[in-house]
């Protein structure tokens, strides 16, 4: 494998801090160290913090580390076949878009839903920006093309 385009070191880099720092935040949550129970009375459906670090832990936090591994070393996935021939990059790319949505989105509802605000949901709405942009890039898009599988390729 040759030299890798800076795009692509960028947004394995992204993707990495997304998901440690979710992982982390969320098994904090799910450990107990959690907000204030009172910021949950104004969320609909949710009555816990069990939810919101599920799915920061993994949502978030496992799916950024599986798809930064998509990525680097874009393993085939049969299952995944389709979504590759319907987008025609690799599924890498666009879990690397549903990630900066969702991740949006999230924080989009802390903003609406929370009583207080913070410097973090400011970071990581750049951060969700960051990985809507990032796929665009065509040297991103070039480096994730589906490849044809090799006689001797094994298939996920």
């Amino acid at each position: 494998m040759g030299r890798r385009p800076a795009v692509v070191i960028v947004t394995v880099a992204v993707l990495v801090f997304l998901g440690v720092t979710a992982a982390a935040g969320g098994a904090a949550m799910l450990l107990g160290f959690t907000p204030p129970d009172e910021w949950l009375d104004a969320v609909p459906m949710i009555s816990s913090w069990t939810a919101p670090g599920m799915i920061l832990a993994v949502g978030f936090g496992a799916g950024a580390l599986t798809t930064a591994y998509g990525v680097v070393r874009r393993p085939r996935v049969h299952v995944l076949r389709s979504v590759e021939r319907a987008v025609g990059e690799h599924w890498s790319w666009l879990a690397t878009i549903l990630l900066g949505l969702g991740l949006i989105m999230w924080i989009a509802l802390e903003v609406v839903y929370l009583p207080q605000t913070s410097f973090l949901q400011f970071a990581y709405a750049v951060v969700g920006l960051v990985l809507l942009v990032l796929p665009l890039h065509p040297r991103l898009r070039a480096d994730l093309a589906p490849r044809e599988p090799s006689r001797t390729e094994p298939r996920a």
